[in-house]
């Protein structure tokens, strides 16, 4: 595939000497696109969120910005393309035909690869949700050329090629990854790493209806009916205001009732690092990290959480990040905001009590200015 970790290089002679002359087919690719995530008529927020990203790379690159939309026939599928100008695409590619109406990874793979083979994309960005990780793992594939999963920044070099950068060996360090001599370059984001960008309300530009070319017959995998997981208990941290969260600082299972309580009082969401998930103290679906959720919150509050670089990529991005932890050289004070050397099992109970003087109407406490 051609991929190249820019770390993996000798420093005195840097990635220009593992660069070799790209392929003249391939010199035809350009522009940037980003898959938009249909499914059940709703657009993934974060198809919005790489069509910000893909805006910066366009511009960079001084090429367009395409939204690729595939799904069944009908308002919903041609709604999302005409949307994507509202999020700053110069334009759209449609597939739309009924027997895309669920996700398969077959059809959706052969509408997408078809799309790349006819348009020639440079850049390929889908979300790294359920179906977009499945999705890019097989076109990339099909396509022979490179793929960079779980991205936290994406940039362009000096010559034009895609810097994705993400996180390795277990999270411990960063790394920026080329696809050198293949297009198109291909990469995918977690929801909440890459900021949403402002809706601007924007008439509809060119929208390329591509036909699919495929019967149902055609297509090994079967739906056979859709169950919708409603009574499952999932958490809604990637876009919640204010979350907190604890560690391993906590001690036990027991003091993460702490975190619960007051992200209860606080109208919050509740998470943990992933040596709590890795205990079994906490559900997985409340990991955050760059194995587990990223966040955006306006205020996150950690509790006994070291900071390690797994954990900073998932929470780098929040407004306001107040730290607890008795080791004052813990990592997560390098970007907390607001730092508190203690024993967060003492000071979220006074913590609650605090938020709890000051929220719950009638109360006599006051919290002391």
């Amino acid at each position: 595939m051609s991929n190249v970790t820019k770390t993996a290089l000798p420093a005195a002679a840097g990635r220009a000497a593992a660069k070799k002359e790209l392929p003249q087919h391939f010199k035809a690719y350009k522009h940037v696109w980003v898959f938009v995530e249909l499914e059940r008529s709703q657009v993934h927020p974060v198809s919005w969120e790489l069509m910000g990203a893909g805006r910066r790379l366009a511009d960079r690159l001084k090429v367009n910005l395409a939204a690729v939309v595939i799904g069944p026939e009908g308002q919903h599928t041609r709604n999302a393309a005409l949307e994507a100008f509202c999020y700053g695409a110069d334009l759209a590619y449609l597939v739309s035909d009924n027997v895309l109406s669920d996700y398969r990874n077959e059809s959706y793979t052969k509408a997408l690869t078809e799309l790349v083979n006819t348009y020639k994309p440079e850049i390929l960005l889908l979300g790294a949700t359920t179906l977009g990780r499945d999705l890019a793992g097989s076109v990339a594939t099909t396509l022979s050329t490179g793929l960079t999963a779980d991205c936290t920044a994406l940039d362009v070099d000096a010559d034009g090629s895609l810097a994705a950068t993400r996180p390795t060996f277990g999270g411990s360090l960063l790394c920026t990854i080329y696809t050198l001599n293949y297009r198109p370059q291909m990469a995918t984001v977690r929801p909440r790493v890459m900021p949403m960008p402002e809706r601007v309300v924007r008439d509809a530009a060119r929208i390329i209806v591509h036909p699919l070319g495929l019967v149902e017959d055609d297509i090994v995998t079967k739906v056979l009916s859709f169950l919708p997981d409603r009574d499952a208990e999932t958490s809604n941290l990637a876009y919640a205001d204010v979350v907190v969260a604890g560690g391993l600082g906590l001690g036990s299972p027991e003091n993460f009732g702490l975190v619960r309580e007051l992200a209860t009082l606080l109208g919050a969401e509740y998470g943990c690092s992933r040596p709590l998930v890795q205990k079994g103290w906490v559900t997985s679906d409340r990991q955050i990290g760059q194995t587990g959720k990223t966040i955006r919150p306006k205020l996150y509050i950690a509790a006994g959480i070291s900071g390690a670089i797994q954990h900073r990529v998932g929470v780098e991005g929040a407004d306001l990040i107040v730290a607890v932890n008795t080791d004052k050289n813990a990592p997560i004070f390098d970007f907390a905001h607001l730092a508190i050397v203690s024993d967060a099992i003492q000071l979220l109970p006074a913590l609650t009590a605090a938020f709890r003087a000051r929220l719950v109407p009638n109360s006599r406490a006051r919290i002391a200015v």
